[in-house]
């Protein structure tokens, strides 16, 4: 499991004219699911989504987590994430999970995370054509696998 988060002002996901998921401040996470991710990739990135420390505490230094702040979390699964761009010009998506074991996926990462994370936890729409908007604060954004 893979996730690309961006410490963000407001970031918000669009599906056909309309906002299906906005938050303020907080952590955009595209999410990318590898064939076998589980229940332990879930468990692992969801306790790396809420304690990862990529805010700023008084000195200025990134010490504080999205739990600590209470910001926002917008997930947006994104298939992309888990491609194989090794060689050629084409991307191949042999290493991405099929789409309805990585929606099961996805969806117990949304889950776990509404369940621990009381703030507020945001979703695109899986499988849909997404638009989203957001503005990287920093800009801080990172790679995050588990």
């Amino acid at each position: 499991m893979l996730c690309l988060i961006q410490r963000v002002t407001r970031a918000s996901v669009v599906v056909d004219d309309e906002t299906i998921g906005a938050i303020g401040p907080g952590l955009l996470a595209l999410v990318g699911v590898e064939p076998g991710d589980g229940a332990a990739q879930v468990g692992r990135m969801a306790e790396r989504l809420l304690g990862y420390r990529v805010f700023s505490d008084e000195a200025g230094r990134m010490n504080r987590s999205l739990a600590d702040t209470a910001g926002g979390l917008l997930l947006v699964s994104q298939f992309t994430l888990a491609a194989d761009t090794r060689s050629g010009m084409r991307p191949g998506f042999s290493t991405a999970a099929a789409p309805a074991e990585a929606e099961a996926v996805f969806d117990r990462l949304v889950a776990l995370c509404r369940e621990r994370h009381a703030p507020g936890v945001e979703t695109g729409r899986f499988g849909a054509h997404m638009q989203i908007s957001l503005v990287n604060d920093g800009p801080v954004t990172f790679l995050l696998e588990a």
